[in-house]
């Protein structure tokens, strides 16, 4: 059976031929494929170690199973979609909401987990029926508007929880990750998180060593003298060890919460998908259903032991892009890098001990990215605000989920924020477009044409029409 892990030599090993891409089934020298597989875990670096932190999980735990993901990506894949898999933020505004709730870490991994059950059947039906189920439920629309809800749900954590610690450093941090994201280029412009968490680090050392304590809020607790950057827990980690696991626990509510990040991951993939099949110049699309479930599938795996979930990340189609180096064997090599790092727990305290105002500055750009994303796709899919049968349900929703509002069921029950948020827009979109006049709807139609990017007949996963499903490409969020 045929797992993708055979490749053949590309050229003479050294650089792609001019012109040429080197190929998922070819590599470079193995020296040269292991520098690549280093470069894609500093390229996840930042945005994969900072959700686990700000999710409360062990941030070893957090890169050991994205290198156990990534290992199950592409076995399902069959080495077929060159991808690594890291820790999604689009759950760190789901993990806030269950904490502030009474929520410990294993209620958020198990209210994770089932999201990566579903998603793994969302896979399954896209496999069976084709990438146009997707269409009927979840319409460029509804997508963007659940994307942006999600990533402006988190707005309340950094003003309440991060900012307040050390304005002054957040604000700095803020600025300098601000003006790394766009005045960089190439490589250095895709790890512009991972630089910033790093300026943020030595300038907290520094201003701890300039002016002593800081008396601030702690964690969006009371204020207290505190150093800004505490190394105490570096020092007493070991250098080998495994990461903390722990089983999940189930609740409904919680469960609830985190439901509507299903909508997220489908965008997220299936815009990697797309992305990584134009830039290879070999259509992908009948690997939607299959990336989607083996996603899904690493993630379950993840959460079972206490871990975050899983995403694609677009930073990595960045690095293949500059490289022009598409080799699965390098993302092999990353994953065997991180579960390296994994087993040594003093690199995860190093991690952990990131400054909350570091966070801060970090996570203005980062939620406000994440939320954008969902503009984004209204954009790419030319959706027309100006029709009240897209402005409605995605207006009520999104400042629902923004704004927290709740709804009461029972005395024990309620629903709200994300949860409540995504509800009103699915279920709104799709009442009152059966209700709606006929000029409405020709306005947008919910499916495409089903005429083809490319020549080549039926695929298995895509019902024929050969586009992938259509949705937008989303960062990992």
């Amino acid at each position: 059976m045929n797992l993708g892990v055979r490749w053949t030599l590309h050229g003479d090993g050294r650089t792609p031929a001019p012109g040429a891409v080197v190929r998922p089934d070819e590599r470079l020298s193995w020296p040269r494929t292991a520098g690549l597989g280093a470069q894609h875990v500093v390229a996840m670096f930042g945005a994969s170690f900072v959700a686990p932190v700000l999710m409360g999980l062990d941030p070893n735990l957090a890169i050991m199973m994205s290198g156990v993901a990534t290992v199950v990506f592409l076995l399902a894949t069959r080495g077929t979609v060159p991808s690594y898999l890291g820790c999604s933020l689009s759950f760190v505004g789901v993990a806030a909401t269950i904490r502030a709730t009474g929520g410990d870490s294993a209620t958020v991994t198990g209210a994770v987990l089932v999201v990566g059950a579903v998603l793994f059947l969302v896979g399954l039906a896209v496999r069976r029926f084709g990438a146009r189920i997707i269409h009927v439920a979840m319409p460029p629309i509804v997508t963007g508007a659940v994307v942006m809800l999600i990533g402006f749900n988190l707005a309340p954590v950094t003003a309440s929880t991060y900012w307040p610690q050390d304005q002054w450093t957040a604000l700095l941090v803020m600025l300098f990750t601000g003006l790394a994201v766009v005045c960089l280029r190439g490589f250095w412009s895709r790890v512009a998180i991972f630089l910033g968490l790093v300026f943020g680090y030595a300038l907290s050392w520094l201003f701890d060593l300039a002016f002593g304590k800081i008396h601030s809020p702690l964690g969006g607790g009371e204020a207290v003298d505190h150093w800004r950057l505490d190394l105490s827990g570096v020092a007493k980690a070991d250098w080998i060890g495994l990461p903390s696991f722990h089983a999940p626990a189930f609740e409904w509510s919680a469960i609830l919460v985190a439901l509507p990040v299903v909508i997220a991951l489908v965008a997220e993939n299936a815009g990697h998908v797309k992305a990584v099949g134009e830039m290879t110049g070999d259509p992908l699309d009948d690997k939607l259903g299959t990336a989607i479930a083996a996603d899904g599938a690493a993630s379950i795996l993840s959460t079972a032991v206490g871990g975050p979930p899983n995403t694609t990340y677009s930073e990595n189609i960045g690095v293949m892009a500059a490289t022009r180096v598409y080799s699965t064997a390098a993302y092999w090599a990353a994953a065997g890098f991180a579960l390296l790092f994994g087993l040594c727990p003093k690199f995860g305290a190093v991690v952990a001990a990131i400054p909350g105002g570091v966070l801060g500055g970090i996570t203005v750009i980062l939620y406000g990215m994440i939320g954008l994303l969902g503009a984004q796709i209204w954009i790419n899919a030319d959706v027309d605000l100006r029709n009240p049968l897209n402005l409605v349900p995605a207006a009520a929703g999104i400042i629902i989920g923004v704004g927290g509002v709740s709804l009461k069921i029972t005395d024990n029950f309620e629903l709200g924020g994300i949860a409540l948020g995504t509800i009103v827009v699915i279920t709104g979109y799709h009442v009152l477009r059966a209700f709606a006049p006929a000029h409405l709807k020709e306005q947008e139609p919910l499916l495409d044409s089903g005429t083809s990017s490319y020549e080549g007949g039926r695929s298995d996963e895509d019902g024929g029409d050969g586009r992938g499903g259509g949705a937008q490409p989303v960062a990992r969020s």
